[in-house]
């Protein structure tokens, strides 16, 4: 039996970027591990997953939640730090 550790690990996404993506969805953290494994590996997935960060931040600060949108503008550079490919994309 595949615990969510094992899903997050297989899904070559870190857990605060499938959590970015759970809460974006609005779907299961284990849900969106399996989302986020498919969009990281296939075309343009990547720059999915950094607007769903993206949207993610917005949300935080037009909900007035500056602690919320402090923690998705760290995953967001971790994310691009660990994607430099997108840079390039955009």
């Amino acid at each position: 039996m595949l615990t969510y550790k094992d899903c997050v690990g297989l899904s070559d996404l870190e857990e605060q970027e499938i959590e970015a993506i759970a809460q974006h969805e609005h779907i299961p953290e284990i849900v969106a591990a399996e989302l986020g494994c498919c969009l990281a590996h296939q075309e343009g997935g990547l720059m999915r997953i950094d607007v769903m960060i993206r949207d993610d931040i917005a949300m935080a600060h037009q909900h007035h939640h500056p602690k919320a949108e402090k923690h998705w503008q760290e995953v967001l550079e971790h994310f691009e730090a660990e994607h430099p490919e997108l840079a390039a994309a955009a």
